[in-house]
């Protein structure tokens, strides 16, 4: 543990403005979170964690009949996690990374259904929502197999409710494409950066794409003021919710299963440390929230966003978590990584991650690309350009000053040797061929 006499001063905001990648390190990391922490920014347990990993499984055969691909699974929306040992190799002698330990890659670019980590908190949200209803208009009880929710007569029922979101893409695609399989009417309010393949997906599934000119904060105020004015539509706001965070940190539970079973040892001498690309923050705030009630100090979070969107580390460093945006400080949140692409964070994840989060590295587009067509040669894995933001970590991690310090805070200076690292893969198996060409192709 830290002493908070050791923690270094205010991060200067200003230094966002060059366009230069760059690290901040959470002065909170480490300390001991306050009992008023725990009861007011810190509501969700792993009790929570645990009930929704336990609707998950209620709904498995539900997910089984109308999803075939999860078959194997048993239902289970899970991905695999993958040494990728030539990527190791190809950032430390391409970039000089110096990286030792072990490299892993956690594929949820490849999560069933909906190719991205929107997969768990999307998916999850939408069966919640789900659930609710079915119990309280009697189409199930909690002991019922809800395999018949698939049934055509409840599917009628479902269709008179509507679900919207506000989305850049990948959440859009989980909402949208497991609502349509329950029945639901869906509204996907898209922002400008949003690709036009995902908009033409969603509108394959019959869900209705609204196009907005505005960034990912105007989309998401838009659909929601849209569903306030209709008593039967909910509205999924991945700004502050709770059932999105907590679809995410149920990888928590199942990660330290797939570390159980590879023989990965995690604890003090064993660090684990973890790279997120993050947007708006739901889906990292909530793996992180996870992990850390499940490994503890063992393990060390770092979120990665685009130099032109550092949205959440703006927040944080600044304290004033969803009251600036990326535009109060010039920069303009336009970004190659269009799941990434939000100017404005969301404050209860901020909050939430301030004694939980290691720190934040910005990433420029042109090095997502270098990181994209790292990959493929080296492991033959696609995934789109904002996933690869998660190897900004392991390439930059022995660069700075900063993260030098923060080992040596943290006594892992002598561990690092043993320390396993995970880059979080968050999308891209959906990505038509012609456009991973194009991505391919991308030199800036």
């Amino acid at each position: 543990m830290i002493e908070r006499q050791e923690l270094k001063p205010a991060f200067d905001l200003s230094r966002l403005t060059t366009g230069k990648q760059l690290v901040w390190i959470n002065p909170e990391a480490g300390r001991t979170e306050t009992e008023e922490e725990q009861a007011q920014a810190v509501k969700l347990t792993m009790v929570d964690v645990d009930d929704a990993e336990a609707r998950l499984q209620r709904f498995a055969p539900f997910i089984k009949r109308c999803f075939p691909e999860t078959d194997a699974a048993d239902g289970m929306i899970e991905s695999a996690l993958v040494p990728v040992p030539k990527m190791q190799g190809r950032i430390n002698e391409k970039y000089g990374a110096k990286l030792s330990g072990r490299l892993y890659l956690k594929l949820d670019s490849h999560l069933p259904i909906a190719g991205s980590i929107k997969a768990r908190g999307g998916i999850y949200e939408v069966l919640k929502h789900t659930e609710d209803l079915a119990l309280e208009h009697g189409l199930i009880t909690l002991k019922d197999s809800y395999e018949v929710l698939a049934d055509d007569q409840n599917r009628k029922f479902f269709s008179r409710y509507t679900i919207q979101v506000g989305s850049t893409g990948n959440l859009g695609l989980s909402i949208g494409i497991m609502s349509a399989a329950v029945g639901y009417q869906v509204i996907v309010h898209m922002s400008a950066d949003a690709r036009e393949w995902k908009k033409e997906l969603l509108r394959s599934h019959g869900v209705t794409v609204i196009e907005y000119e505005s960034d990912y904060s105007g989309a998401v105020k838009s659909g929601r003021k849209l569903s306030e004015q209709d008593p039967y539509s909910y509205f999924v706001d991945d700004e502050n919710s709770e059932n999105l965070f907590l679809g995410y940190a149920v990888a928590a539970k199942r990660l330290k299963t797939q570390l159980a079973a590879q023989e990965i040892i995690v604890d003090g001498e064993h660090p684990l440390f973890v790279y997120i690309p993050c947007g708006v923050g739901g889906a990292p705030g909530g793996v992180a929230f996870g992990l850390k009630r499940v490994f503890g100090d063992s393990v060390h979070c770092f979120f990665v966003e685009p130099v032109e969107a550092p949205c959440m580390l703006a927040g944080m460093a600044s304290g004033l978590h969803n009251d600036i945006s990326v535009r109060d400080i010039g920069l303009s949140g336009i970004t190659h990584a269009d799941g990434l692409a939000v100017g404005r964070p969301s404050g209860f994840v901020g909050k939430m991650m301030e004694p939980l989060l290691g720190g934040i590295f910005t990433v420029s587009d042109a090095n997502l690309y270098e990181y994209l067509r790292d990959l493929l040669d080296t492991e033959e894995v696609f995934l789109e350009p904002s996933a690869c933001a998660a190897f900004a970590g392991p390439v930059m991690l022995n660069r700075y000053k900063e993260t030098k310090e923060y080992l040596r805070l943290h006594c892992l200076e002598d561990k690092m040797a043993r320390a396993v690292h995970i880059a979080w893969a968050t999308g891209g198996n959906l990505v038509p061929e012609p456009v991973r060409q194009e991505y391919r192709n991308t030199f800036l």
